[in-house]
């Protein structure tokens, strides 16, 4: 199976979105067995990672530090005005590559898979590539 892009929206500036259904679902159509997922998004001013899904206090905790930690500042100079959101990046990832068993994504019991926007509200895509292992 080739690689896949899913299509998000972003509705904050700041936002988690779980895409951890998204990607099991990929998963088990891609019919790899054992093996690896990458997961990536082509976008400069977001990023992926993988924390709780089980109190959503975790994301809004996140999403609240992230908006207190990371304002606007004068000596900025990129032109667009979006510098925190590209600093937001850095301290993330882009991607993050996880294992695939029997046909399974590996997470553990409180693991979900974020989107995670800094520029928003946006149109957005994350690229997902099942690859085979032993």
């Amino acid at each position: 199976m080739g690689p896949e892009t899913l299509d998000l929206h972003s509705s904050r500036s700041v936002q988690l979105i779980d895409i951890t259904g998204r990607v099991k679902d990929f998963v088990q159509e891609s019919g790899v067995d054992n093996g690896i997922v990458v997961i990536i998004t082509p976008h400069t001013t977001a990023g992926i990672t993988i924390n709780e899904n089980a109190d959503p206090d975790v994301r809004g905790d996140i999403e609240t530090f992230l908006n207190r930690h990371f304002p606007h500042q004068d000596y900025f100079r990129h032109q667009e005005g979006n510098s925190p959101a590209h600093l937001m990046s850095s301290f993330f990832s882009a991607s993050e590559i996880l294992m695939i068993e029997n046909g399974r994504l590996l997470l553990g019991t409180w693991q979900g898979i974020y989107f995670c926007e800094f520029d928003g509200p946006r149109n957005r895509q994350v690229r997902l590539k099942a690859i085979r292992g032993g």
